[in-house]
């Protein structure tokens, strides 16, 4: 007993850290006064929020209201389900109508393979395009250029290797081609990382929670990744921090999943188009360094420590280019041998 207890309290202890990181993480995504702030600042920024404004909420989710409120219950009055009402001898006479009533469904799938969809794609491709803009003008209204400096406490172990970092890169083209392949390994890194959350929402009892979680450090990194890019802050110092502070992301992200987790798949994603430009900006606006360093000073002990966040989607990633990587030099042996 007496060996149980120090480790109880160490659990206690870093139980206490992650929850008040997780709530200084949640306190400043819920900061949206700050948008209101920037768009005062810019008024190309505004314009472009009002543009996902007006394409996601009034045309897409306008459209679905439109759908599921008056389009669908005027199909459901003029072509019903049911005909308990109707004989048997009626029904054979209305054989004929019957066929016809059976076309509701056909009707609103229609509505979706010709409008809905369509709409979906092009949403998705202008408002990425859009996003890039936002954060853009929201990082131009902060007042910042040139690589930030990413600042942490001397007397903690876990930001120590971010103090006073500049994410210095080669000049000239080596520069350019070492931010492109950070930008693609980024993107591969992502998209494996979204497999790995909609895996998860099929593992039993534990999934729903820790698809939660996993969204909510996505859409994090998605919202500070904008910053972290017009910063020039190099990949694996972004990763580094990430998991180094992953209980405050894990907060920050907590609000962008609540607005979304318990809509259709349509509805979240009409949802999550307006509120994600006003969340890259509030992470636009976050000083992360700040608010975290001035959280751990006032901790005694030692932090919560790295977690690998990314440690499956990375592996697995580096075996899957790996593989890519043994094809081109068998075929660069086989031309040479021809």
């Amino acid at each position: 007993m007496e060996n149980i207890k120090p480790l109880i309290e160490i659990t206690r202890t870093k139980l206490k850290q992650a929850s008040l990181l997780w709530a200084d993480g949640f306190r400043e995504a819920c900061c949206l006064h700050r948008v209101i702030v920037l768009c005062h600042r810019s008024r190309q920024l505004l314009i472009r929020t009002g543009q996902c404004f007006l394409l996601n909420g009034f045309i897409f989710l306008g459209s679905l209201f439109v759908l599921n409120s008056v389009v669908i219950p005027i199909l459901q009055w003029i072509l019903p389900d049911e005909f308990s009402q109707i004989g048997c001898e009626e029904m054979s006479e209305f054989h004929g109508v019957l066929k016809f009533y059976s076309l509701r469904g056909f009707l609103i799938q229609l509505f979706y393979v010709f409008w809905f969809y369509p709409l979906y794609v092009f949403s998705f491709i202008l408002s990425n395009l859009w996003y890039n803009d936002i954060a853009k003008h929201g990082f131009a209204a902060m007042g910042r250029s040139g690589p930030s400096v990413v600042e942490s406490s001397k007397q903690n172990d876990a930001l120590t290797s971010h103090s006073k970092v500049h994410a210095a890169r080669p000049a000239g083209l080596g520069g350019i081609m070492i931010g492109i392949g950070e930008q693609v390994y980024s993107v591969l890194l992502l998209n494996f990382f979204f497999l790995e959350v909609y895996a998860t929402g099929f593992i039993p009892y534990v999934g729903k929670a820790l698809n939660f979680l996993l969204l909510s450090w996505m859409y994090a990194y998605y919202c500070f990744e904008y910053k972290w890019n017009f910063s020039e802050l190099g990949l694996d110092k972004r990763l580094d921090f990430f998991e180094t502070n992953w209980a405050f992301f894990a907060g920050f992200g907590s609000p962008c999943v609540l607005a979304i987790f318990f809509f259709s798949p349509l509805v979240s994603y009409g949802v999550m188009a307006i509120l994600f430009p006003l969340f890259v900006l509030t992470a636009t606006g976050t000083d992360a360094e700040q608010v975290i360093s001035t959280q751990r000073r006032r901790w005694s002990c030692a932090g919560l420590g790295k977690l690998p966040v990314f440690y499956v989607v990375d592996t697995l990633l580096m075996r899957v280019l790996s593989l890519f990587s043994l094809e081109s030099q068998e075929q660069v042996q086989d031309n040479k041998t021809l």
